[in-house]
């Protein structure tokens, strides 16, 4: 992979998602590693543009190009923002404390569109497992529970909190099919409602801070390009490597 080392050497944030992150890691659970890098500014002087993200180099790892980052929580996508929110941080350097100082510039009432949107969507499928295979996938259920969760309480307090804390117990129960589905669809339903009633008194602004977020990366762009050009020989590797964008 042509641009891994932008991933090696110029990761500013990353993290652990995934079960680890969530308080909900078994024996035998994946560690999911996400991340954010920053391509240095003189690559995105050339006709192929760095990439939006990376798949890698390690197993379970992904990471984004700030910007694409930004701009996905910006839309308040629910796997992006609770990135911003792991308790589980593995590396941050300043620009990426920067960047966490932000989070609540993120936040706003659209969370409640896009977490219900992707719920929804999330319920369409283990409504299709039931149908055609005559249980749901547990373990999916399990996440749809705390997602709901997650998403009722960031709308009631204006804070995401990732960690399940005291729900661990009953969600794994879901997740080890020990509570019949008809009492998850009430669970899922509950949740359902008291998100939608949060959601008409949470104290989130309507809309995210773009203004701020757009001055820290314009902010970070600028740092980049008025450097010494040190990034020469990682530009010049891109070009003997082939590199193109990878979408």
């Amino acid at each position: 992979m042509p641009f891994e080392n932008l991933v090696r050497d110029h990761t500013i944030y990353a993290c652990v998602m995934g079960s680890r992150a969530f308080g909900l890691a078994t024996d035998g659970s994946d560690t999911d590693r996400r991340g954010v890098f920053v391509a240095p500014t003189p690559l995105f002087w050339r006709f192929d543009k760095p990439p939006t993200h990376i798949e890698g180099p390690a197993e379970e790892q992904f990471s984004w190009e700030l910007e694409r980052f930004c701009e996905l929580a910006l839309r308040a996508n629910p796997n992006i923002l609770e990135c911003l929110h792991s308790p589980l941080v593995e590396h941050v350097d300043d620009t990426g404390r920067e960047l966490l100082a932000l989070r609540g510039a993120f936040l706003s009432r659209q969370v409640h569109e896009t977490f219900t949107r992707y719920a929804l969507g999330q319920r369409k499928k283990l409504e299709a497992d039931i149908r055609l295979h005559g249980a749901p996938r547990w373990k999916h259920a399990m996440h749809l529970l705390r997602l709901l969760t997650s998403a009722r309480d960031l709308l009631r307090t204006g804070t995401l909190t990732i960690d399940v804390g005291d729900q661990r117990d009953p969600l794994l129960s879901v997740k080890r099919g020990e509570v019949p589905w008809p009492e998850v669809e009430s669970w899922m339903a509950r949740l359902a409602s008291e998100t939608d009633e949060a959601a008409t008194h949470t104290p989130l602004p309507t809309e995210p801070d773009r203004h701020r977020v757009e001055d820290f990366l314009t902010g970070v762009r600028r740092a980049s390009a008025l450097q010494p050009d040190p990034y020469d020989e990682l530009v010049q590797g891109v070009v003997r490597t082939g590199g193109v964008r990878q979408d």
